[in-house]
């Protein structure tokens, strides 16, 4: 970087206020009237309070930055300039940057969005559930519906309708008669009965305000796993009460809209609902996602824990599942969750089709968690 560059971006980052360091271009004179109207302190309200002028705002600062640092000055002026209110009017949410950190804080409003300003709040939450299910589903299908292969794979004497075909040919190929232009299969290799639902997953989201993110992906993680007929899937939300949106599965948005983000916890009462869920012990796989802050009985809470596991029942907790690691947590049941065998960690979203797969296998879940150290 040579010194123009360099007294360049401390003209930029220092602000008007050293305007003598050196003088800047139309492009960075525009550039630096929208850094000015978020960080000056002398105008702290210098985007006012007109959506109009928000939304002008918003279209300048995409003309200037990349993306990521678009998202960061969105995050900033609600934050510093308390725009919550301005996110309510639809000419923002069609102007902003949509992130999953923008459908939380939508969620957190969603009580309040005026009726003028639902529709265009659902296609915001839409478009980003969209483009997360497009991420994710390929790497999910392959992780859960590879796992369940392996697992119910039965090498001595399949049905016709359960025969690993490729597997089978691959195998026997050396048993291949010219004269009759096929192959003699020796041995034979299937899979277990596919008719069947092989497992039963239940997510179960805290939804307190802090788990937001965690909320919003879950929701897509559970619609994927809901469009597979491998898998049985239920999705519970809680705070201090319980409510099951197995039925907005297949639809992450009505699912998210159905979320009241905020209030208590209350783990102890959503894993004794989870308990009622449970048809096959061996075959579910339990996934807490919370941070584990008990607002009710926490003694109850690990016994039922205890008693899940107990039954058979692969259970994980998950402090936090989205890109920025784990968040404040209550230590105590972690180490409480991983002394019963209930490992306790933070996920990305990039590793949840991994953990799901490990789990679904009946793998060592605490030397799977132990890798991502």
């Amino acid at each position: 970087m040579d010194e123009t560059e360099r007294l360049r971006r401390w003209r930029l980052m220092l602000g008007k206020d050293c305007e003598s360091i050196i003088a800047l271009g139309q492009q960075d004179m525009g550039m630096d009237g929208v850094l000015n109207m978020l960080y000056d302190e002398e105008r702290s309200a210098g985007l006012g309070a007109s959506a109009p002028n928000v939304a002008r705002w918003l279209g300048d600062i995409r003309a200037y930055f990349p993306k990521s640092v678009v998202q960061v000055m969105q995050k900033d002026a609600i934050q510093r300039l308390g725009l919550k209110q301005l996110l309510l009017e639809p000419e923002i949410l069609e102007s902003i940057e949509a992130d999953v950190e923008l459908v939380a804080t939508l969620l957190a409003l969603n009580r309040v969005v005026p009726e003028k300003t639902r529709a265009t709040a659902r296609q915001v939450v839409r478009k980003v559930t969209q483009d997360l299910e497009k991420r994710i589903r390929r790497r999910t299908e392959q992780a859960v519906i590879g796992s369940l292969n392996r697992a119910q794979r039965n090498n001595r004497r399949p049905r016709y309708s359960e025969i690993d075909w490729n597997r089978t040919i691959r195998v026997n190929l050396r048993h291949y008669q010219p004269e009759y232009k096929t192959i003699i299969p020796e041995r034979r290799f299937g899979y277990g009965r596919k008719q069947q639902r092989l497992r039963d997953i239940i997510l179960c989201v805290d939804q307190s305000g802090s788990m937001a993110s965690s909320v919003v992906y879950a929701s897509v993680f559970g619609a994927v796993l809901a469009s597979l007929k491998a898998v049985t899937t239920r999705m519970v939300v809680f705070d201090t009460a319980v409510v099951d949106l197995t039925a907005d599965l297949q639809d992450p948005v009505d699912l998210l809209f159905g979320v009241q983000l905020g209030g208590g916890t209350d783990i102890n009462r959503a894993l004794g609902y989870c308990q009622t869920l449970v048809r096959r012990p061996n075959e579910t796989v339990l996934v807490l996602i919370s941070d584990l802050f008990e607002g009710g009985n926490s003694a109850e809470m690990l016994q039922r824990a205890a008693a899940l596991v107990g039954s058979g029942v692969r259970m994980v907790a998950l402090l936090a599942l989205g890109d920025k690691g784990a968040p404040s947590f209550d230590s105590n049941n972690a180490e409480a969750f991983a002394a019963m065998g209930i490992p306790a960690f933070a996920c990305t979203p990039d590793l949840f089709p991994d953990l799901m797969a490990a789990a679904l296998e009946k793998r060592d879940l605490k030397a799977w968690a132990a890798q991502l150290d």
